[in-house]
């Protein structure tokens, strides 16, 4: 019989599988006290757990753990790049930033990503195959001990924006997430993760009722369906009208504010122009827009845009929250997916 692969499980199934075992509903409380508290994952060093229900976990139970084959580091901004391996050799990406609030990771959902976004490197290798409950919850658990030995801190803050979108991996994203907010598990508040879509809509909805108080960033780029079909695929499926729509009825449903990430590509979604068309369609949508300078790299042919102070105070002055995000990592393969696509054509 095969065994059941623990990082992969919420508590719920695991209540409901060491039942069945004949196992106390306690002893789920110290075996994930042990693995996600305290770093631990050999049964045979779970103390308080006697030897006789040890030995029935070790039957029945395996725990199967990823590795980081690389890191980049940007010391000035306290940045860490990693690059991890799973047990098939497929690898991802998750970075590690400190920022005033404290450190955030952020975690990938896929091996590679179908979405196909034009000026992104994740795109750039097709989608191989998506993560499990465990290997979302793996990558918090590696820079957990990182960060731990190296600055005897915690990470508190999560979004799940790195390679892959993570509504396209939509039923392990939750049972990851079951996980991650449990008070037995990693016990971090919704309110301090973020999962971030290109805009699959119906996803949007059932994360919405699901787990409404996990906060949602939307990849926008764009203030138009001309434009956006250009950058993103996605919109064929889900037009710009539909997808303002579904973030209006998701703030409705969760009273929480919506985040839109606008990258801004030169002389493609950048002019003055395109930030009072964008004004215009985030009218009656509560939100706040994140301007992102573009990370240029070699496989993409877009540009930085040169005009994102004016793009910035066009908002600002029509009453648009905004902010520019804080650059991080522009020495360490930034743009999400690099490091990667570097590991692969070395290994060619």
């Amino acid at each position: 019989m095969s065994k059941h692969l623990l990082l992969d499980l919420s508590f719920d199934i695991c209540e409901k599988l060491f039942a069945k075992l004949k196992l106390k509903n306690f002893i789920v409380k110290q075996v994930f006290h042990w693995i996600y508290q305290k770093n631990i994952y050999d049964f045979n060093k779970m103390t308080n757990i006697s030897l006789n229900n040890q030995k029935i976990i070790k039957q029945n139970f395996a725990i199967i753990l990823a590795k980081i084959i690389d890191i980049n580091i940007d010391k000035k901004h306290k940045t860490f790049k990693f690059l991890v391996q799973f047990h098939d050799k497929n690898s991802i990406e998750m970075v590690v930033m400190k920022f005033g609030y404290g450190w955030t990771i952020c975690l990938s959902s896929q091996v590679g990503c179908s979405m196909q976004c034009k000026f992104c490197a994740s795109g750039m290798k097709i989608k191989k195959r998506d993560l499990t409950p465990g290997e979302f919850v793996m990558q918090y658990l590696l820079a957990k001990k990182y960060i731990f030995d190296q600055f005897h801190e915690r990470i508190t803050n999560i979004v799940i924006m790195g390679i892959g979108e993570p509504f396209d991996n939509f039923t392990n994203l939750v049972e990851a997430l079951k996980i991650i907010t449990n008070p037995y598990g990693m016990a971090i508040g919704p309110n301090h993760i973020t999962v971030s879509t290109c805009g699959i809509c119906p996803k949007i909805l059932q994360l919405a009722k699901l787990m409404p108080k996990i906060n949602l960033a939307v990849s926008l780029h764009a203030p138009n369906d001309a434009i956006r079909k250009q950058l993103m695929p996605i919109n064929n499926a889900y037009n710009l009208n539909l997808l303002l729509r579904t973030c209006k009825k998701y703030c409705h449903l969760t009273k929480k504010r919506i985040t839109f990430e606008y990258i801004l590509l030169e002389n493609i979604n950048d002019h003055k122009t395109d930030a009072i068309e964008l004004i215009k369609k985030l009218k009656g949508i509560n939100c706040y827009v994140n301007l992102i300078p573009y990370n240029e790299i070699n496989e993409c042919k877009f540009a930085r845009s040169k005009k994102i102070n004016i793009f910035f105070n066009t908002l600002k002055q029509n009453k648009i929250l905004v902010k520019i995000r804080q650059e991080r990592g522009g020495t360490i393969n930034a743009a999400c997916g690099q490091l990667r696509i570097k590991y692969e054509d070395d290994r060619k």
